[in-house]
């Protein structure tokens, strides 16, 4: 048995010695044979020197250039690099793999064909303060939306996990990722396979360590993305892929409606208040939940932060790829750090 381990990695030389020390130290089957492959786009923060050092000393271990510095590349240029094998696992640079998780999701797809993709819970970890409350919003279900994998408390079909473990057959099956997506490519891709009749399995029993984001400012234009790929990759497929996803436009939308609520008549006033009176409620009940009275103001923001960033992606989607007609922003290409 042959296994690939792809990481996708630019500029995180303070993550990537850990993330592939713990991939060396997972369990595996008897004879298993892995390789892990770190497809870096160039880095320019010492990433690179720490990559060499450590395949100096491991032979199980390959530098791949992206010199197109973008996930989807490193993706494909992992798997092409990989060649066929049995079983290929993608793993952030960031992702900090639990010992038994390359066995659990071998284990998942052996024992159901049905299953084409398998992957485990995230525990979010923080690096500094402001990170440590991303985290915890992150981990919440008002934070990310009922239904979505972050948040489930059980093991049990999905539509995405993260660091996604595939047979090989499925590529040849679906074809690779889809490089015109910067973001949202592994949506693309899972979407793809439960058309195509598979399932994706969440293990609860497998976890990753994510080290998140240090910035408001990167989170904020993160989720922005999230929300603007998405609906690029509503529009290749012809459907919405999660039902979820239409509440951030929505309520953004129900927020920029506010200046015509004073031409209402007045039980329309008042009815029309409700949701954000709702929202206000929910915003305070998790974020006592989470943090209790303290930092209780900065918490709070980053929920509306989220929502609304992930929200106005959308309607920005919207309005290039189906009302303009137009090719992706190049500003949206930008990666988020």
């Amino acid at each position: 048995m042959k296994i690939s381990v792809i990481i996708p990695c630019r500029n995180e030389k303070n993550y990537i010695e850990e993330c592939i020390t713990a991939i060396f130290q997972c369990e595996l089957p008897s004879g298993c044979e892995l390789q892990v492959y770190v497809v870096d786009g160039m880095s320019d923060d010492g990433t690179r020197d720490v990559i060499e050092e450590l395949g100096r000393e491991n032979s199980k271990l390959s530098l791949v250039d992206n010199q197109k510095q973008l996930t989807p590349f490193a993706f494909n240029l992992g798997i092409h690099a990989g060649g066929k094998v049995d079983f290929v696992q993608i793993v952030g640079a960031r992702h900090i793999l639990s010992k038994n998780y390359l066995m659990e999701c071998i284990k998942s797809i052996q024992q159901n064909k049905d299953i084409w993709c398998a992957g485990g819970k995230i525990i979010n970890a923080a690096i500094n303060p402001i990170s440590e409350r991303i985290a915890a919003v992150m981990s919440s279900a008002f934070g990310m939306g009922m239904g979505n994998f972050r948040t489930l408390e059980q093991s049990g079909f999905t539509d995405t996990v993260t660091s996604p473990m595939y047979p090989y057959e499925v590529f040849e099956k679906i074809g690779f990722f889809d490089e015109n997506l910067i973001r949202n490519q592994d949506d693309d891709f899972n979407f793809r396979v439960t058309q195509a009749g598979g399932k994706i399995f969440f293990i609860h029993d497998i976890s990753l360590k994510y080290y998140v984001r240090a910035s408001i400012a990167g989170v904020r234009k993160q989720f922005f993305q999230y929300g603007y790929w998405k609906v690029f990759v509503n529009q290749k497929h012809g459907v919405m892929t999660t039902i979820r996803q239409l509440f951030p436009p929505l309520f953004v939308l129900y927020l920029l409606s506010f200046p015509f609520i004073y031409f209402f008549p007045n039980w329309l006033k008042v009815l029309s208040l409700l949701p954000i009176q709702l929202y206000v409620i929910g915003l305070i009940f998790f974020t006592l939940r989470l943090t209790g009275l303290k930092n209780f103001l900065q918490t709070a923001f980053l929920f509306p932060l989220i929502h609304l960033s992930y929200g106005s992606g959308y309607l920005l989607g919207i309005m290039d790829f189906i009302l303009l007609k137009k090719n992706p922003s190049d500003k949206q290409k930008e990666l988020s750090r």
